[in-house]
């Protein structure tokens, strides 16, 4: 059964794209079907994984408003995983979905008969939006990636909210499957008690992987291609290979291949 994880948090710069990126790479590298769906008009995880986002049409956006077709909005990468891309013109779909009947169930019905993946990660925008209702209402669960500092606690406990209310009116199934700690920096005092905090309040909801701040991490995006890509060898590019192994390992799902480290 297909898994869909929406990447989000209401905070922006906290390494939401940059793990929707890397997690659907490490995964594909893994023998898992992934598709990613860039819902942020920004665009940033579609050209991430190399796709030039004023060129990629159609886009989800022409998805979403029923213009274009699952199959005809999906985009192939070199890097083993699919994509539905986005760019600017995604901005307008707040406008175009309000005279459309349940519009926070529309990117639910386009992926209904969609069973071919593994994995459906949703790079969600950084802000509490149509958008990310739609993200919210279509995934199973949500991966919360987050820095392990003061305000970082303040957003989560409003997004822990935000996600009560899908679930009491939306979404009854959605639930949390992990918070990540990003750009963690483990000399700070700081964000080892911070990411304490986060373990002693959510416990196994944390997962064991941790994404470090990382130069060649940074670097990747402006080549186009996801760290493993880009230097396999970085400390970013096996955190997120840890992590793509500890969220098969949680799935109780196997890898067709064994250690990438």
């Amino acid at each position: 059964m297909t898994r869909i994880l929406a990447v989000t948090n209401q905070k922006g710069g906290v390494g939401k794209t940059t793990t929707a990126v890397n997690l659907s790479a490490c995964l594909a590298e893994l023998g898992q079907r992934v598709l990613m769906i860039d819902l942020d008009p920004q665009g940033n995880a579609t050209t991430g994984c190399g796709i030039a986002k004023r060129d990629a049409l159609p886009t989800v956006y022409q998805m979403l408003i029923g213009e274009s077709s699952f199959a005809e909005t999906r985009h192939a990468t070199a890097f083993g995983f699919d994509v539905l891309p986005a760019n600017r013109e995604l901005a307008g779909a707040e406008v175009e979905l309000i005279g459309i009947k349940a519009r926070e169930f529309r990117l639910r019905e386009m992926l209904a008969p969609v069973d071919c993946y593994d994995f459906i990660l949703v790079d969600c925008p950084p802000a509490l939006n149509m958008l990310t209702v739609n993200g919210l209402v279509a995934a199973h669960a949500v991966m919360i990636p987050m820095q392990c500092e003061y305000y970082a606690l303040e957003g989560l406990t409003d997004l822990v909210a935000t996600l009560k209310k899908i679930r009491a009116k939306l979404n009854p199934q959605l639930t949390i499957e992990g918070l990540l700690r990003t750009l963690f920096d483990p000399r700070s005092t700081l964000t080892q008690q911070v990411s304490g905090e986060l373990v002693e309040h959510f416990g196994d909801k944390v997962y064991r992987s941790i994404i470090p701040r990382n130069v060649r991490l940074a670097e990747a995006p402006s080549y186009g291609k996801p760290v493993l890509a880009f230097d396999r060898q970085s400390r970013g590019a096996q955190a997120y290979i840890a992590l793509a192994q500890e969220l098969l390992e949680r799935r109780g799902a196997s890898s067709e291949q064994g250690d990438l480290a």
